[in-house]
């Protein structure tokens, strides 16, 4: 089980890299825990895991969770068992071995899809968020920002017309690490707003009391 653990955590370096937030878990029962308590947007499962096999987390997940997206791992490439994998609530399914960047293309195609967002480019008035090279721009400049500033403006522009509040940022710009009461989300937040509104003259970023963090365009 060495290798596996060894490909987990390749992926998690991969995915970490290309911007996501990543929890890890090389145990099924454990797996099952972190699925069914936590909220994520996209759950890579591999089917060959010790104390609980992937095919029976994920019909424990699906009768609990019918959103998430699941993307498989395996080595069982028999059409039989994707066809299992697919038909038991999976979205995709990988056989083994497989390649790094046909991986996050597909996680990218999986993400875009549950916010019916079919762009790689997000666009909100003068800013615009490249999904895959992970860069933002406001009024045609380039805008420098951190991990967790991409995640932030990525996330509200997948979610614009609506408050964001800073649960569900926790939730899914944070890794499971992040204590629930830090003030590092309104830092980085600040941060974010600050780099925006140099360029832009004016800040995008509203603070709605009690709702939570709103894009909105300047009033002509």
């Amino acid at each position: 089980m060495e290798d596996e653990k060894e490909l987990c955590d390749t992926v998690a370096k991969s995915l970490y890299s290309a911007g996501y937030e990543v929890d890890t878990c090389y145990d099924g029962e454990e797996a099952l825990d972190y699925v069914l308590t936590e909220e994520y947007d996209l759950i890579v499962l591999d089917l060959n895991l010790p104390g609980m096999d992937g095919m029976d987390i994920l019909r424990e997940l699906r009768m609990k969770n019918e959103e998430t997206k699941v993307l498989i791992l395996s080595a069982r490439s028999q059409i039989a068992d994707k066809v299992e994998g697919l038909d038991a609530g999976a979205n995709d399914y990988m056989e083994k071995p497989f390649h790094l960047q046909e991986l996050e293309a597909r996680i990218r195609s999986l993400t875009r899809r549950k916010f019916i967002q079919k762009d790689v480019c997000l666009s909100y008035g003068d800013i615009r968020f490249d999904t895959k090279k992970r860069e933002a721009c406001a009024n045609g400049e380039p805008v420098s920002l951190t991990r967790k500033e991409n995640g932030i403006l990525e996330y509200m522009l997948l979610n614009q017309g609506r408050p964001v509040s800073q649960e569900e940022l926790i939730e899914h710009v944070w890794d499971a690490s992040v204590d629930s009461f830090s003030g590092s989300i309104r830092v980085h937040v600040s941060s974010l707003r600050r780099k925006l509104k140099a360029v832009l003259s004016y800040d995008p970023i509203v603070n709605k009391i009690g709702e939570g963090y709103r894009l909105e365009r300047k009033e002509k």
